[in-house]
């Protein structure tokens, strides 16, 4: 091999690992999103939650006091 076909190899991986490094920084802002993305469906979903059993305590509420009015009449 002599010094030309060496420089094109050189040269060829170091393209190659620029390649890999631009690669990795995308996956990681992607991760990086992913993340944010999770952690804001997790609060989205604990406030449902909240709500939801809110709710259901009303509606308990409303049939406790719909008994009660069945009963007095």
């Amino acid at each position: 091999m002599d010094n030309a076909d060496a420089i094109a190899q050189l040269r060829a991986l170091a393209a190659r690992v620029e390649q890999l490094v631009a690669h990795a920084q995308r996956l990681a802002e992607e991760n990086r999103s992913l993340r944010a993305q999770q952690e804001q469906l997790a609060g989205e979903r604990s406030q449902l939650l909240a709500k939801n059993e809110q709710a259901r305590s009303r509606v308990e509420a409303m049939i406790t006091r719909l008994k009660s009015l069945e009963q007095h009449t």
